[in-house]
């Protein structure tokens, strides 16, 4: 059959590429429109995307055939031109339908692909019938044809699924590539069915009343109308953008808070202006363990009636608040299951516009804080070992029972209780036993305490103090005196061993005693240590008498600290004599201090004072250094060649490296050791391993160790036993009422017995009378010491008494030889 040939306008072909790559890049940025859109507006963007996708492409196949000139003038039916329109739009939706899916199957893909390209070939086909001019197709170029528009139409939908999210890099440019790709395939399919297409002269007969048409004037109206559209379809997707912009930013803020709103540890709660919950986080129902039905859209009531009935009026209160534009914080209580759960509670108005239009809630379960802050208080006021109120807590519970009794003056007591010989166990079982010790001995005092309106309290170590807030009566505070010392001295059983300590009580009143807590607390410790220097283990009001012997002891302590610098001790030295013949065989050096306005003082006035403030061993240094420089005078004026004793404090005892410290002031005055005895008592030597170490390097220097006070101390024998010791002295307790005691004989017999047994020196001291002597030397004690022979004398004294006399002896025996 007999076909016409016709001929291409290359600058609408050109156009109608371009065409194809702007419906293409379109399409492809249209795919990400489709795919972030939800419910009416997804379907509002497939619709729309549909409409320009399809008209562009189909614009493209119109300008297409306008570009094909044929010899003969060319009408078109409109209703066929109307169907094609259809058949592109139809194709396009399917097209964005698919790649708007959040996945794509190789199945979806191919399926999808065939549909698009059913519809493309469709809408070609179609426009192609629209031509009132009889057709033919070559049936390979036809087949070619729908081949090159389903490849393309895959390619299209897979180009469009990946560049949708424009998260790729370089989208942009991507896209574009991918669209003149599109474009091409679309223009090829479209050309490749044109060129299938055979057209014959004969008109056919139209469905519809055919348009003449100017090809050349319509296709460049199409084109001009095509990009037109195409341009407002692009300028509507930028402003899409910068709104999707503006909803990303917007949609990604509302996530960040809602994540902060679901996430966040504290409770919160949203409230309208009705007062009704609109909304709550997991946090919330955990704090307050109510249930969403239980909370969610019911009257902000049911969220306060879980707070404690007391804090129910204040939390309402702080509520109501913020519907008046106020922010508060206040810390409330609310029960969950029957425990009482602490919160620390802030109320936020929400203000939109400059109206409050509701409020949040936000709770935070303090419980834990505020526990470990009250264990924290406690600690502070309180003694960890015991629970007792400390220091702390007693002075300001004195300072407060003091200004309520401020008006009445009624009379109240403070005890302060000190455990005598405590050290010993502390020292001797060590602090874990000690510890125990403490809590025992805790418990006595509280149950002794029972019925009383009393505050006990541990002011550390050993020492606890008592307020006794109502007792007024003298009677009524010594019964409970007496009871508490009574309860301590039971024995208490520690490694399975009966310890006995007692306590030494100091009592002070308000107001004769002090006006305020310092006050009252002295005068009570200064009661108890009076108890302590009367032999411990009792009880003793402050009074004024008390208060003039402290007075007299700090002044004391004060001119003391400067006696040793001003020169105003002195030594005086008491004979030793041998009862066989009366012959003076050593001195002891006894301390004595020249008082500039109080006289001679003796060492029983203020040895106490010196060891309590640790002056004792500035002044043992300088009595151990007088007496071996006087020793060394008279040895060096004729004699006699006898010892001098000297007493060392504990202080001087435990001293590192002793020995050497005796040697260097030996070295120094010249003395030779063996002339220098050095009196210990039994309370020195508690720990047995160093003192024996001590002793053991005097012994080997050649300096002789004297037992003073033997026999009223512990473990007397097992000394004698473990250490290098030299000479015993009968302690003048003994002595006192050796006439008329046989017990004190018995004692005395068996200590020189059991001396001259063991190869040591034995002295007895404190003898006053002739009696006493008599004793002594019948149960073979060869020296003595005491007033009974000569007090304490000077060193000017004892010169004029016995070295001149016994000099002058010993030069009339030689002369006489």
């Amino acid at each position: 059959m007999e076909h016409i040939h016709g001929s291409y306008d290359s600058l609408l072909v050109v156009f109608s590429y371009i065409i194809a790559v702007a419906a293409s890049y379109t399409a492809l940025d249209l795919a990400g429109r489709v795919s972030n859109a939800k419910g009416r507006s997804r379907l509002g963007w497939l619709s729309f995307g549909a409409a320009i996708m399809g008209m562009g492409i189909w614009s493209m196949h119109f300008v297409g055939m306008l570009a094909y000139s044929l010899p003969i003038t060319i009408r078109y039916d409109i209703v066929i031109v109307f169907a094609s329109v259809v058949a592109a739009i139809a194709a396009a939706f399917i097209a964005l339908y698919v790649v708007g899916r959040n996945q794509l199957t190789v199945s979806q893909l191919l399926t999808g692909g065939l549909l698009l390209a059913t519809g493309i070939s469709t809408m070609h086909y179609v426009g192609m019938a629209a031509i009132l001019v009889d057709l033919s197709y070559d049936p390979p170029m036809f087949a070619l044809s729908v081949a090159i528009a389903i490849v393309a139409s895959i390619a299209a939908l897979w180009l469009s699924f990946y560049f949708r999210g424009g998260k790729a890099s370089n989208a942009g440019w991507k896209k574009l590539g991918s669209g003149i790709i599109m474009g091409a395939a679309i223009v090829g399919m479209h050309y490749t069915g044109m060129f299938a297409t055979h057209f014959h002269p004969n008109n056919r007969t139209p469905f519809s009343i055919g348009i003449i048409l100017d090809q050349e004037l319509l296709g460049y109206l199409i084109v001009g109308g095509t990009l037109f559209t195409l341009g407002l379809s692009l300028f509507g997707i930028v402003i899409s953008k910068r709104l999707n912009i503006k909803d990303t930013a917007l949609e990604e803020s509302e996530k960040w808070y809602k994540s902060l709103y679901d996430n966040n540890l504290d409770g919160i709660v949203s409230v309208d202006l009705n007062y009704q919950v609109t909304g709550f986080n997991e946090a919330a129902l955990h704090i307050t363990g109510l249930t969403k039905e239980r909370v969610l859209g019911k009257p902000i009531s049911e969220l306060v009636s879980v707070i404690a009935e007391a804090d129910r009026v204040k939390t309402s209160e702080m509520f109501f608040h913020a519907f008046e534009g106020l922010r508060s914080t206040h810390d409330t209580t609310l029960i969950k299951d029957g425990e009482a759960v602490m919160l620390t509670v802030t109320i936020v108005p929400v203000i939109i516009e400059g109206s409050v239009a509701g409020s949040y809630i936000i709770f935070k379960d303090i419980t834990d804080e505020k526990q470990a802050e009250q264990r924290i208080h406690h600690l502070a006021f309180h003694d960890e070992l015991t629970g007792l109120p400390n220091r702390r807590k007693f002075n300001q519970a004195i300072g407060e029972w003091i200004e309520a009794r401020s008006a009445s003056r009624l009379p109240f007591a403070v005890m302060v209780l000190d455990i005598d010989r405590f050290k010993m166990i502390n020292d001797s079982l060590g602090h874990t036993y000690g510890d125990i010790f403490l809590q025992e001995l805790t418990n006595r005092i509280h149950s002794s305490l029972e019925g009383q309106d009393v505050m006990l309290a541990r002011m550390g170590g050993d020492e606890f103090t008592i307020l006794c807030r109502n007792c007024s009566e003298e009677a009524e505070i010594i019964e409970l005196a007496e009871r508490i010392i009574h309860s301590i001295q039971i024995p208490y059983r520690l490694m399975d061993n009966d310890f006995y300590v007692s306590a030494s009580v100091g009592i002070a009143l308000f107001p004769q005693h002090g006006q305020n807590a310092a006050e009252l607390l002295k005068n009570a410790d200064t009661a108890m240590y009076e108890v302590k220097k009367k032999g411990k283990n009792g009880y003793l009001f402050f009074s004024h008498e008390l208060d003039a012997l402290l007075q007299q002891k700090i002044e004391l302590e004060g001119d003391l600290r400067k006696a040793v610098e001003n020169g105003e001790l002195l030594l005086h030295y008491q004979p030793q004599i041998r009862t066989s013949d009366n012959e003076m065989i050593g001195v002891e050096a006894l301390v004595r201090w020249q008082h500039k306005e109080k006289g001679l003082l003796p060492p029983g006035t203020f040895i106490p004072i010196a060891e309590e403030t640790g002056i004792i061993y500035e002044i043992g240094t300088w009595v151990l250094r007088e007496a071996c420089s006087q020793m060394r005078k008279w040895h060096l004026a004729g004699g006699p060649l006898i010892p001098v004793a000297v007493n060392l404090s504990s202080q001087q005892f435990h001293q590192p490296d002793l020995a050497g410290y005796v040697k260097n002031i030996l070295d120094e005055v010249g003395l030779e050791p063996h002339f220098l005895e050095l009196e210990i008592t039994e309370s020195m030597m508690m720990d047995a391993t160093l003192s024996a170490d001590i002793m053991k390097r005097l012994n080997e220097y050649g300096v002789r160790i004297s037992l003073d006070d033997f026999g009223t101390g512990y473990s007397s024998l097992s000394y004698l036993k473990m250490f290098p010791i030299q000479k015993l002295k009968i302690d003048r307790s003994f002595i006192r009422d050796i006439t008329n005691s046989g017990n004190d004989q018995a004692i005395v017999a068996t200590i020189i017995a059991m001396a001259q047994n063991m190869n040591m020196e034995v002295i007895a001291e404190g003898i006053e009378t002739k009696a006493q002597l008599d004793i002594l030397t019948d149960k073979d004690c060869r020296k003595i010491q005491g007033y009974y022979f000569s007090k304490p004398l000077s060193a000017a004294d004892v010169e004029q008494s016995f070295f001149k006399p016994q000099r002058s002896n010993a030069e009339l025996s030689l002369s006489d030889s």
